[in-house]
């Protein structure tokens, strides 16, 4: 029998990633409902084209999503619902919205989680500068670190498994231990790394409600009569189907592709980035040479 030489290395399993995989099996056992969609973002992109023409900075596309779930999230708290007990249903009033952000640390990037609080009372300007705020900073050397849930997560089976089983009792008394570090609701980008290319992102999600971003391709559409090319985004919503029934998952949905497509809260950004323009230019002329 001949014998195959077959050449391979053992690397690190890093902490980060063992982590991420522990954290899975917290979400086992839930009952999920998926909308996969195509959303025209055409309007979106180009404002934020327009924009970077304008002030050389490139907007977040994240943001402007986060800025559009939080006000759908805000006409409709109960798609952000999270079960205490058996008989009881916490509806958190501000919309939470948590995101996943790569720090630098040296050579290295670290992925940490980020949540954009009460989102539903802010900006789309406003999330975008927080975002960017976060993505510039360096990681703290602590970030690396584990904290007392990570270290907890990565204990030797069977101790691992007896924290799991016990935080997943704590979560059904006290959900707000997950959301205060998670957030109410949560997207997760994945098409940045197909750009130019369809498709949709499946998860288990670790919210009621998250959406996971595909990628944007152009598609032929018709618009007003004419045939035009359209950047069209495939989206995928993840409900927790325990809290959430079909028809408000549905017209959560509805809403929320009408925000996106329709630009909103874009002519209110316009305005406040004008006034802001305005008053640079009267402090510049004020100011002594």
């Amino acid at each position: 029998m001949n014998e195959v030489n077959r050449s391979y290395q053992v690397v690190e399993f890093s902490e980060e990633r063992r982590f991420m995989a522990a954290y899975q099996e917290l979400k086992s056992g839930r009952h999920c409902m998926y909308a996969l969609l195509e959303v025209d973002v055409t309007r979106i992109r180009q404002y934020i084209e327009e924009y970077k023409a304008r002030t050389g900075e490139t907007l977040s596309f994240t943001g402007y999503l986060a800025f559009c779930l939080g006000q759908a999230v805000d006409e409709d708290k109960t798609v952000q619902a999270y079960r205490k007990g058996r008989k009881q249903l916490v509806l958190f009033d501000d919309v939470d919205v948590g995101i996943m952000v790569e720090l630098k640390q040296g050579e290295k990037r670290l992925l940490t989680g980020h949540v954009i609080q009460a989102a539903n009372h802010k900006t789309f300007l406003e999330i975008h500068q927080e975002i960017r705020n976060v993505q510039s900073s360096e990681a703290p050397p602590s970030a690396a670190s584990a904290s007392w849930f990570r270290s907890a997560m990565l204990l030797p089976w069977p101790l691992s498994s007896l924290f799991k089983a016990a935080f997943n009792i704590m979560l059904r008394r006290e959900p707000t231990l997950v959301t205060s570090m998670a957030g109410t609701v949560g997207i997760s980008s994945v098409g940045m790394f197909g750009k130019g290319h369809a498709g949709w992102g499946i998860s288990s999600g670790t919210h009621v409600l998250d959406l996971i971003v595909g990628g944007i391709a152009p598609r032929l559409a018709q618009m007003d009569g004419r045939i035009e090319t359209r950047q069209v985004l495939s989206l995928t919503i993840l409900f927790d189907h325990d809290v959430i029934d079909g028809a408000p998952a549905a017209r959560f949905t509805r809403r929320l592709v009408d925000l996106i497509e329709n630009g909103y809260g874009l002519d209110e950004d316009e305005c406040l980035s004008a006034n802001d323009t305005e008053a640079s230019v009267v402090q510049t002329e004020q100011a002594p040479v």
